[in-house]
């Protein structure tokens, strides 16, 4: 029900399904860490896996904010095949690969990915987007392509 939510709020052409792999209860009102893993649409070979917390309908009931879930994450990402680039941005700023809706209206998660041309790698950030406030909650992971195509 979340995703599909989220899915409708977003929105977006680029939002990827990301598939849930993990779910870790921290608390005894129902809070979970949920992992997903998100292949990199255009480059084949790459997988992140993000984490992030789930609060559930007590939380939600005794804390108030009602629709918004942290925007903090964490990020890891990997080869977990060949590895082949296609048509991906190459300036410095990068692309959105992956975008969650977190609340309502304002507040999303991010994946951007950032091609070193220099140093043969990619990076991944992790990073809540606030249209009001912005936000400095990130996790940044990288992947060398030694040998690629």
């Amino acid at each position: 029900m979340k995703h599909l939510l989220t899915a409708i709020l977003c929105c977006l052409p680029f939002t990827l399904a990301a598939e849930e792999v993990g779910r870790v209860g921290v608390d005894w009102v129902g809070n979970d860490i949920i992992i997903e893993a998100i292949p990199d649409p255009d480059v084949e070979g790459v997988t992140c896996h993000i984490a992030y917390f789930d609060r559930s309908l007590i939380d939600r009931l005794s804390n108030g904010n009602w629709f918004e879930d942290p925007s903090n994450a964490s990020i890891d990402c990997r080869q977990t095949g060949p590895i082949s680039i296609g048509d991906i941005d190459r300036s410095d700023d990068g692309e959105t690969v992956f975008r969650e809706g977190r609340s309502v209206i304002f507040k999303s998660l991010r994946l951007s990915r950032i091609y070193d041309e220099e140093n043969q790698v990619l990076i991944y950030l992790a990073h809540g987007n606030e249209l009001t406030q912005g936000s400095a909650k990130m996790s940044i992971s990288t992947v060398p392509l030694y040998q690629t195509q």
